[in-house]
């Protein structure tokens, strides 16, 4: 910069003369030195300018630069950006020339790190919430709350579809639940595999999808594994949801999605380690688990809990002269029965091959009695049909019930109903005994 104003005390007097200022004038020494000794001190204070104001410009820029650096090495060791939080780093805007566009554009950047960094840490953080649960009513309250919290929505509902039946699952601040399965948008979202994201002008209102609140944009985002739909997410906000906000959803709903695939998958698989798979009811190890379920419920509550257990007759001859499948058609029958005499909340067990356990909460000895004599009475005047033959078979049962004996232990109550079954064996079939 000295340089260049030494150059130009140089150049200067040439100048001067060719403006038609007389040689004798300009063309001598002392006037080359002063002018040279003012482009020298010109440079000079270009120089002592341009390091406090601009240099402090670029320190300051240079400086940040420096913080983000160490921030996005946090990052990548795992950690936040909590040393460079946006209104932290920014640098403040009070130019409108090349300085200023780069303070702007380096604050763009610090926003837009800070954004991927919530993005990332939200989906991490709800990854490790879903990962962690397996209870698909857990999952979705939680995971809902999760949602509403990373767009800034008011309220929402998350709906999940499992064997041909949407339902919602969990909900926060909407009225007409009921109404959502059925809802226009959420139909389509579903048939498109699209998110639908309605606006709402001032006293219109989405039918279905009534808030407590007044929204002005309602969101209903289909979750999709595989290209199959197996859930929805409403979302609904009384001002407008954001880009950021919309991209986040876009990413914690491919969570969501392996999240909720995962709990389907392992409760369909629960239910078929518990079921017997010809009857549909539960098997034997769960069926006792149950059992000790409903026989501490009983002990806590101070209230009765009876068993019925039943065994058919001469079963085996059926099976031998009939086959195998007409026996499993007999078994079937006999669940179908049995489900019918039963009440909501009663429990039903494949105790054994032709052995069935009815589990009868607060029933008293008289109740399980008239529940096995209708079930004896069903099954005698019925028949299962093979071709032109008829079927008949009959059962024996005993019961037992905590209201008329003093028992220690849901195995002591089974032994009891073991023990009245015996005796219905002994006194000729298509007989109930109580203990």
């Amino acid at each position: 910069m000295t340089g260049l104003g030494l150059v130009m005390g140089v150049v200067f007097p040439f100048f001067v003369r060719f403006m038609g200022v007389p040689s004798n004038l300009v063309l001598t020494p002392w006037f080359f030195a002063a002018c040279m000794g003012a482009g020298f001190m010109v440079g000079a204070l270009n120089i002592l300018l341009a390091k406090n104001v601009v240099g402090g410009r670029l320190r300051l820029l240079a400086e940040r630069i420096r913080v983000v650096e160490g921030n996005l090495r946090h990052m990548a060791a795992g950690g936040g950006m909590e040393g460079c939080a946006p209104e932290d780093c920014y640098i403040e805007i009070d130019s409108r020339d090349e300085i200023g566009d780069s303070a702007r554009a380096f604050n763009n950047l610090v926003t837009a790190l800070a954004t991927a960094h919530q993005s990332e840490s939200a989906l991490r953080d709800f990854s490790r919430l879903l990962a962690s649960r397996l209870d698909l009513e857990i999952l979705t309250t939680e995971a809902l709350q999760q949602l509403m919290a990373h767009t800034k929505a008011t309220a929402g509902a998350l709906l999940v579809e499992s064997e041909g039946q949407l339902t919602t699952r969990a909900s926060h601040g909407l009225k007409n639940i009921a109404e959502l399965e059925n809802n226009d948008c959420v139909g389509a979202a579903l048939r498109s595999g699209q998110r639908q994201l309605v606006r709402l002008p001032a006293g219109i209102e989405l039918n279905g999808v009534l808030a407590e609140f007044r929204p002005s944009e309602v969101l209903v985002d289909p979750v999709m594994y595989k290209s199959v739909p197996i859930g929805v997410i409403v979302l609904a906000t009384g001002e407008a949801f954001g880009e950021d906000a919309l991209h986040r959803l876009g990413l914690l709903r491919q969570a969501l999605a392996l999240g909720l695939n995962n709990v389907l998958a392992h409760d369909r698989l629960q239910r078929l380690a518990a079921l017997d798979p010809l009857t549909g009811i539960y098997n034997r190890r769960f069926g006792m688990a149950r059992l000790r379920e409903e026989f501490s419920r009983a002990v806590r509550d101070d209230s009765p809990l009876g068993v019925v257990l039943v065994d058919l007759d001469h079963f085996k001859s059926v099976n031998d002269t009939y086959g195998h499948l007409v026996g499993d058609r007999v078994l079937v029958h006999l669940v179908k029965l049995a489900r019918s005499v039963m009440r909501e909340g009663d429990v039903l067990v494949r105790y054994g091959g032709e052995e069935f356990l009815a589990i009868l909460p607060a029933a008293s000895r008289g109740d399980c009695v008239e529940v096995a004599e209708r079930l004896r009475r069903l099954l005698s005047e019925s028949a299962v049909t093979d071709g032109e033959q008829r079927i008949r078979v009959t059962l024996s049962a005993g019961v037992a019930s905590t209201s008329e004996l003093s028992v220690d232990s849901p195995n002591d109550l089974v032994h009891q109903a073991d023990q009245a079954l015996y005796q219905a064996k002994e006194a000729g079939r298509n007989l109930v005994r109580a203990a």
